[in-house]
């Protein structure tokens, strides 16, 4: 009977984080954000927040600007980018050294390139490979960085620096 109480006035509690969680977007970043996903309502959000909250990932995710989260405030969407870059990271490289090629085709879907961009989407890839695999062991947040600033710096690409 006791446990019964317990959860009734656990769940009641969540309630106000659910609301919260509705109208600031808390739920929007961390590991509760990528479980719930595109889920709508009241239940998803408070099983994202309390996701977050138990695991304490959402703190550590704010502070290092990891899990979809950032320091300035922002809330990113970018996460399944870089989730595809990193699970494609060598396959990717390859394509973006020639410009061309499967893994390089899906990114530019994944962001929304136009097909009337792909060529100068692929151009800038190649044309700043270096830049954007800067080293052999450039992490995921350093390829998302370095392709965000190649494409902000192209007129015909910078409105898909937002989609990264």
């Amino acid at each position: 009977m006791l446990n019964k109480k317990l959860m009734v006035v656990a769940l009641a509690g969540m309630l106000p984080i659910g609301a919260m969680a509705a109208n600031d977007n808390i739920g929007t970043c961390g590991w509760g954000a990528k479980l719930f996903d595109g889920q709508r309502g009241v239940a998803p959000q408070v099983l994202a927040v309390t996701t977050n909250g138990t695991s304490g990932n959402q703190t550590f995710a704010i502070s290092s600007g990891t899990s979809g989260c950032t320091q300035d405030g922002v809330v990113k969407s970018s996460w399944k980018t870089a989730m595809f870059i990193d699970g494609n990271k060598p396959k990717l490289a390859r394509d973006m050294s020639t410009g061309s090629g499967e893994t390089l085709e899906s990114l530019a879907k994944l962001i929304g390139v136009k097909d009337q961009d792909k060529t100068a989407f692929f151009r800038a890839t190649k044309e700043n490979f270096a830049r954007i695999f800067a080293s052999d062991n450039a992490t995921t947040d350093q390829v998302v960085a370095s392709l965000k600033q190649v494409l902000a710096a192209n007129s015909q690409l910078a409105q898909y620096a937002q989609s990264i």
